[in-house]
């Protein structure tokens, strides 16, 4: 009876180690394994290198431009080699990632094309981003400082004709595909899942915040209301300067540093929205005019980021935490290549492919306070005034 006992222990035992034997994976598949042969990296990429243009284009940065930031993360990156198999180059996860979001190819496609695991990929892609994210915010989003803030207001009123303004907002929905039991939490007017970047932009089109990850169903209002700078403006606790009076102006005394927003944001004396309505007095209509011309910086500087960075036109197939790193990525590289001599080409090759939004027409609720009121009824009255008033606006109201 003790030998039936073993001897089905031993078949069972057998059975077994046949089926693990059958499931079990490669460690590095052996196409894989050929990579320094055929892999785009070893091949491609190095010969890019050698024609300047051709690098920009498949990586959006030059070489150099890579060189710098591998310097900054690389230690991130680096992974020790086992016996088993041969650890993947900083550079090379770098590579990849950047292409990725050059283009928003599936990593798949990344993984055919540099040799790599499917989840290598992933893996790098993910790596990659907190890294970026972790070394480089601090230097291309650096706390804003009093002088800080009145540079800002200086430039938007030397090219967009805003007096002391701090900046362009508005909300951006980066579309993802539909998280496991997430409901409606993620669905957006638009009939898409997404998460929301909201963004504050100077007047070089460069990010001075970015929060990132919010509900796609949330407004931009109400995503501005919750996030930390809405928090802080209503603190006072962003180093904003002191009330000054308008350029070339003492009439209406000293007048708040305020951002520019569209009819979707609250009316604060710190933030500045249209008139609502379309059968509005002209002065109003004026003031609308100004202000959307201001506002549509950051329209401008959505266009120019996913310009460069098209996976933000794709439905970003990763789960929520790892979609958010990836957009934040996106931010800190576009802040980092920001250059003004080159902005128009990138703001017109987001024109005519309609990244661009119109001024928003449909203006309505949020009723502010009196105080906002008040600011918005003097910046009115200055666009009217000769101190204020540009030779065009007239023609375009």
């Amino acid at each position: 009876m003790v030998r039936v006992v073993d001897r089905r222990k031993a078949i069972a035992l057998y059975l077994l180690l046949r089926r693990l034997r059958k499931r079990r994976r490669l460690w590095v598949h052996s196409m894989n394994r050929r990579r320094r042969e055929y892999g785009a990296y070893y091949h491609l990429v190095a010969e890019l290198r050698l024609d300047r243009d051709r690098h920009l284009n498949y990586f959006r940065m030059n070489a150099e431009q890579i060189d710098h930031i591998l310097s900054l993360i690389g230690g991130q990156l680096t992974r020790q080699t086992t016996n088993y198999r041969q650890s993947i180059e900083p550079k090379q996860r770098l590579a990849v990632t950047l292409r990725f979001l050059g283009t928003g190819e599936s990593f798949t496609s990344l993984a055919f094309q540099y040799r790599l695991g499917i989840s290598t990929v992933a893996e790098s892609v993910h790596m990659t981003c907190r890294a970026i994210e972790q070394q480089m915010m601090g230097s291309q989003f650096p706390r804003p400082t009093e002088d800080m803030w009145r540079a800002i207001a200086s430039t938007f009123w030397a090219k967009w004709n805003f007096p002391n303004c701090l900046g362009a907002i508005d909300g951006k929905h980066v579309t993802i595909v539909s998280p496991a039991h997430s409901g409606s939490l993620f669905f957006n007017y638009k009939k898409t899942f997404s998460i929301v970047l909201l963004a504050l932009a100077d007047a070089d089109y460069r990010f001075t915040f970015v929060q990132v990850g919010d509900f796609g169903r949330t407004s931009d209002g109400g995503v501005f209301s919750s996030s930390a700078l809405g928090r802080a403006m209503e603190a006072k606790g962003l180093s904003v300067p002191a009330d000054f009076p308008l350029p070339g102006s003492g009439v209406q005394g000293p007048m708040p540093y305020t951002m520019v927003g569209d009819s979707a944001f609250p009316l604060k004396t710190y933030l500045m929205r249209p008139f609502p309505g379309n059968r509005i007095p002209r002065w109003r209509q004026m003031f609308n005019y100004r202000l959307s011309r201001a506002r549509m910086v950051v329209e401008c500087a959505f266009g120019i980021l996913s310009s460069r960075w098209r996976v933000l036109h794709t439905r970003i197939n990763v789960k929520p935490e790892n979609a958010d790193s990836i957009v934040t990525a996106a931010c800190i590289l576009h802040n980092y290549l920001t250059n003004p001599s080159e902005n128009q080409r990138w703001v017109e090759e987001a024109e005519e492919r309609g990244e661009v939004l119109p001024p928003v027409r449909n203006m309505g609720g949020n009723r502010g306070c009196r105080e906002a009121y008040d600011v918005r009824e003097k910046l009115c009255t200055f666009f009217c005034s000769i101190e204020g008033r540009v030779s065009w606006q007239d023609n375009m109201v």
